[in-house]
């Protein structure tokens, strides 16, 4: 198999273990963006958003009903298309964690990581041993379906799967440094409607409790080398900017539903004045 373009027009050589374009874009210190995907049930949804210039995707099952074979097939499409894909599961279950990486996910946003023993219990289930209790699937999408020796697939998949825990309770926030401290653990995602809702505040996203929460886990990776992460503030772009300042490396951008139908409403409004009602 030829080298796969990514989306920057790069060569990204094949090789055992796919290429993770957002992991090795975090490893430069660059900044990575994610798109969600919720209700779109096709495999072009990866090329599309790595056309758009995303770094990553995330299929969203925590809040879809998408099954995993749709997620397999989009996330081995995603690979070749030179974007990283990654899956939310509804929870934390090993069950889920093992099937969505078995299927081809390069990482998993899990979500509602309150403490550090849940951080270490996601870590066991989604890495190999040493490292973790992932049990052994072999040759699978991850890998090309190729005969590899099964040290090297344990020890490459381990090496490119990205782990997110998302901070969206008030006792993630207060636990944040022994989250972060946490070996395997990648990234730590602030869910700020998540957040803001458990703390009362639902959609104050300029509060200045939030504000706290958002340095206390930006402390949290500073101290311990992770990277932060943002979702839920797309439509605020001075407060994305401030979060950038503040630390933020991985931003949830937006997703299909609401970019299809902010550009629907659009266009309808446009057709609204050429008609004339």
């Amino acid at each position: 198999m030829g080298a796969v373009i990514g989306r920057e027009g790069a060569a990204i050589e094949p090789g055992p273990i796919a290429a993770n374009p957002a992991q090795r874009r975090l490893a430069e210190g660059g900044t990575v963006l994610c798109m969600g995907v919720r209700q779109t049930r096709s495999v072009d949804i990866a090329q599309i958003a790595a056309a758009c210039g995303f770094d990553a995707l995330y299929l969203d099952l925590e809040h879809s009903p998408m099954g995993l074979e749709t997620v397999s097939a989009i996330c081995t499409a995603a690979t070749g298309f030179g974007i990283a894909p990654l899956v939310r599961p509804p929870g934390h279950g090993a069950d889920w964690i093992g099937r969505i990486l078995d299927g081809g996910a390069q990482g998993l946003i899990l979500p509602h990581v309150n403490n550090e023993a849940e951080a270490r219990a996601i870590v066991a289930a989604a890495r190999f041993p040493p490292l973790g209790r992932r049990s052994v699937m072999g040759p699978g999408p991850a890998v090309g379906y190729r005969s590899l020796k099964l040290g090297e697939i344990n020890s490459g998949l381990n090496a490119a799967t990205t782990i997110v825990c998302m901070i969206e309770t008030e006792e993630g926030v207060a636990e944040a440094d022994a989250i972060a401290a946490v070996a395997g653990v990648d990234v730590l995602l602030i869910g700020s409607n998540d957040l803001c809702t458990e703390m009362g505040i639902p959609g104050e996203l300029r509060h200045p409790r939030l504000r706290a929460a958002y340095e206390a886990v930006a402390a949290a990776c500073r101290a311990h080398r992770k990277v932060l992460g943002v979702g839920g503030i797309r439509g605020d772009a001075e407060l994305q900017r401030d979060l950038l300042v503040l630390g933020a490396r991985f931003l949830i951008a937006g997703n299909d539903v609401g970019y299809m139908m902010a550009a629907a409403r659009a266009d309808v409004a446009t057709l609204r004045k050429i008609i004339g009602g």
